[in-house]
C-alpha cells in the first residue's frame, strides 16, 4: 500500500520567520498539494532559553499571508494534537527511558562546571573535548554509577540528561532525496543529549525524531543545516525499532546573500537596503525589522521569486501561479548548491505581479492607502486610478506617489514644466480648451480625445504644447498617463475645476 505524504514545517518561536525558513515551509507545501498529501505545523519550542513572545503567532501570520495552506497543527487543530512541543513533555520522557531501557542511551549527571574543566583542559593539551565513547565510561553516567547510585541521584533531585549511546566505529548508510547517497563512521560523531531534567524538556534530536513518527511524518523536508545530524536520527530510528515507518529526507540549500557567499542574514538585508522578513516585525525589546509585505511586495510575487531560489523548473518560465508550482514541484530539481538571493530580482518579479493585476485587484489594496490619505472613493475609481498607473509600478508602495493626482488636485505646480508650458499664449490657449472642454456631453476618453484633437488642427496648434498645458493644470507635474485617460477619470466637473484654478492662481511665466 502506497504510503499518504505527510510533511511538517516545524519551525522554532526564537523570533521572525527568515525568508529561508518560509522558502522551507513553500517547498514542504509544494511537495504535499502536488502529492494529494498533508501539511502540518508544528511548533518545537523546546530550547526554552530562546523562546521570543509573539513569534509563534508572527510564524502563522507569515504563512497565511504566503498562501500556505496548514491541514493540521498549531492554530488548526488535527488527530495528533497537541502540535506544540511544549505541550507534548510527558511523551518525550517516556521516550528517553525506553532508549535508556533498551541500552541505547543513558543517564549523565556532568554539571556544566565539571564540563567546562574537561574542556579546558582537553585544550590546554592541543585536544578538543568530545563526550564520546571513550569518555563516557568513566563521567558521571549510569554506565559507570550503579543502579542504587543512578536513582538516588534522581531522587534528590540532582541535574541530569539522558545522552545517545553512538555506536563505535559503525558506518551509518543513508539517502537523501537531493543530495543522494551519504556515509558517515560514528566514530566522528558524540553522544548528543536527547533530554534535559532542568527544564524537563527534550532536545531537537529526541522531540523531532518521536513527533514524526507519531505524526506519521513520509517525507522531512528542512534545510542543510540539519545534515550533519542525520547519522543520529537514523541511528535513533533504528534504536526505537522504526526502521520500517521512518520518513525519506531532503535537506534543502542555503539561501546565500546578493555576493554569493555565506548564509544570507537580517545583518546583510539592513546593509544593502531589502527584508529578510516577510512581515514587518517588531521585538519585545522594541526592535524593528523590514518585512516584504509592509515593504509593498505581494505575496504571490514574494512566493514565486523564493520558489526559484534553489528549484529550476526545468523550462524557461520564470512566472507562476501557487497553483502551476504545485503541479511543476519536484525536489529532484532542487539544487544541492546554495541559491543567491538577488533584491533587484525579486523587485522585477513583484513589477511583473503589479502589471496584471486587474482593477478590481487594486481596490482592496489601495483602499487603506486613499484611507490613510484622507480620501474616500469607491472600489471602482480606487482600483481604477491604480490599473491606469499599473505599468510604471513595482511596489504597492508606489501606489499613492503615482495616483494621488486622481485624488487630490494640484495646488502647487512643478516648477520646471510651469516655465516651459506657463508662457506666451499657453494661458489664453488653455482658457479656449476649457471652453471646448465644456461644451462636451460625452466624457469618455475616446471622444473627448477626438474632440480635442479636431480642435487641435483646426487651429493648427502642436499636441504637445497643448497636452503639456493640459497635464500642468490637471496634474500639477509633468507624470502620469495619457491626458484622456486623466480627463475621464476625473470627469467634466473636476477638470474645468482644475484648469480655472491654474488660470486664476498662477501668473505666467517670462
Amino acid at each position: 500500500m502506497k504510503r499518504e505524504v505527510r510533511v511538517r514545517f516545524a519551525p522554532s518561536p526564537t523570533g521572525p520567520l527568515h525568508i529561508g525558513g518560509v522558502r522551507t515551509a513553500l517547498y514542504n507545501y509544494l511537495f504535499a498539494r502536488r502529492h494529494g498529501g498533508k501539511m502540518i505545523l508544528r511548533i518545537e519550542d523546546t530550547d526554552s532559553q530562546r523562546f521570543v513572545p509573539g513569534a509563534e503567532e508572527y510564524i502563522i501570520e507569515s504563512l497565511k499571508w504566503c498562501g500556505i495552506e496548514i491541514d493540521e497543527g498549531v492554530g488548526y487543530g488535527g488527530p495528533h494534537a497537541p502540535y506544540r512541543q511544549s505541550e507534548r513533555k510527558e511523551i518525550y520522557l517516556q521516550y528517553a527511558k525506553q532508549l535508556i531501557d533498551a541500552g541505547w542511551a543513558y543517564y549523565a549527571f556532568d554539571t556544566p562546571e565539571e564540563l567546562d574543566k574537561l574542556r579546558a583542559e582537553a585544550e590546554s593539551a592541543g585536544k578538543t573535548f568530545a563526550y564520546n565513547h571513550e569518555v563516557r565510561e568513566q563521567l558521571a553516567t549510569s554506565l559507570r554509577l550503579s543502579k542504587e547510585e543512578v536513582e538516588e541521584r534522581i531522587a534528590r533531585g540532582d541535574q541530569w540528561v539522558v545522552r545517545f549511546k553512538m555506536p563505535e566505529n559503525e558506518v551509518v548508510a543513508m539517502d537523501d532525496l537531493i543530495r543522494g547517497h551519504v556515509e558517515m563512521n560514528t566514530s566522528t560523531l558524540d553522544d548528543k543529549v536527547l533530554y534535559k531534567s532542568a527544564d524537563a524538556l527534550p532536545t531537537y534530536h529526541l522531540a523531532n525524531i518521536v513527533d514524526d513518527h507519531l505524526m506519521e511524518i513520509s517525507h522531512v523536508i528542512r534545510g542543510e543545516e540539519w545534515l550533519p545530524s542525520l547519522p543520529l536520527h537514523y541511528l535513533l530510528y533504528r534504536a526505537f525499532g522504526w526502521t520500517e515507518s521512518q520518513p525519506e529526507f531532503a535537506h534543502l540549500p542555503l539561501l546565500l546573500k546578493p555576493t554569493g557567499s555565506g548564509k544570507l542574514s537580517k545583518r546583510d538585508g539592513d546593509k544593502m537596503g531589502f527584508p529578510v522578513f516577510p512581515l514587518f516585525w517588531t521585538s519585545p525589546t522594541g526592535e524593528t525589522s523590514r518585512g516584504y509585505r509592509e515593504d509593498g511586495y505581494l505575496p504571490g510575487a514574494f512566493i514565486n521569486m523564493l520558489s526559484l531560489l534553489g528549484w529550476n523548473p526545468g523550462t524557461e518560465q520564470e512566472i507562476f501561479t501557487m497553483q502551476e508550482l504545485i503541479d511543476s514541484f519536484s525536489l529532484d530539481r532542487v539544487s544541492k548548491a546554495g541559491a543567491r538571493f538577488q533584491p533587484d530580482k525579486a523587485k522585477w518579479f513583484n513589477a511583473q505581479y503589479m502589471h496584471t493585476l486587474t482593477a478590481e485587484e487594486f481596490a482592496p489594496l489601495m483602499q487603506p492607502i486613499l484611507k490613510a490619505n484622507g480620501i474616500e472613493a469607491t472600489d471602482e475609481r480606487a482600483g481604477k486610478a491604480a490599473e491606469i498607473m499599473k505599468e510604471r509600478m513595482t511596489l504597492t508602495t508606489d501606489m499613492w506617489d503615482l495616483t494621488s493626482f486622481f485624488f487630490v488636485a494640484p495646488t502647487e505646480y512643478e516648477e520646471k514644466l510651469a516655465k516651459k508650458q506657463w508662457k506666451g499664449s499657453n494661458p489664453q490657449m488653455l482658457a479656449e480648451l476649457r471652453g471646448v472642454l465644456e461644451a462636451i456631453d460625452d466624457f469618455s476618453k475616446e471622444n473627448t480625445e477626438a474632440v480635442v484633437r479636431e480642435w487641435i488642427e483646426k487651429k493648427e496648434l502642436g499636441l504637445g504644447q497643448v497636452m503639456n498645458t493640459l497635464r500642468l493644470a490637471l496634474v500639477g507635474a509633468g507624470k502620469g498617463p495619457g491626458m484622456f485617460d486623466v480627463t475621464e477619470f476625473l470627469g467634466k466637473e473636476e477638470t474645468l475645476k482644475r484648469i480655472d484654478a491654474i488660470i486664476a492662481n498662477l501668473k505666467p511665466m517670462e
